[in-house]
């Protein structure tokens, strides 16, 4: 299992139509190495966990522009508590306000990147957490 490349979900709840900044991420993680598993538009949470659960993932990360992020995170979170994978790195973007951004890592988010945060930013991110998770689980 410590041999095979990172493994992440990308995922789009809710009613949000918009998935190009997912679509950016999702070939971002891709070209620098890992699996992606991009869950399409219209994911329930449960769904979502479903399949990082199912593709045997290391994270989870999460796009909203909705606005409803404060209640999909959440759901998230309480899905990957309530199937006993709360070891999954769980991560998320999109038009979150500061504010809110700091109210979901202290709910378990374990980042927030906003329009605009830096791929590399974000991969070196991925490859840090996940790969901590990585050698804690394999």
């Amino acid at each position: 299992m410590a041999n095979r490349p990172l493994r992440i979900v990308v995922a789009k709840a809710g009613l949000d139509g918009h998935d190009r900044g997912a679509k950016v991420i999702a070939r971002a993680l891709r070209d620098a190495g890992m699996e992606v598993i991009y869950t399409g538009l219209f994911q329930t949470p449960e769904q979502i966990v479903q399949t990082a659960i199912q593709e045997d993932a290391d994270g989870i990360g999460l796009s909203i522009l909705s606005g409803a992020h404060m209640t999909l995170f959440p759901l998230v979170l309480e899905q990957l508590k309530a199937q006993g994978a709360d070891d999954i790195v769980f991560f998320g973007g999109g038009t979150i306000p500061p504010e809110d951004a700091v109210e979901l890592k202290k709910l378990g988010v374990k980042a927030v990147f906003t329009p605009g945060a830096p791929l590399q930013e974000i991969i070196d991110f991925v490859e840090a957490e996940c790969g901590k998770r990585r050698e804690l689980v394999g």
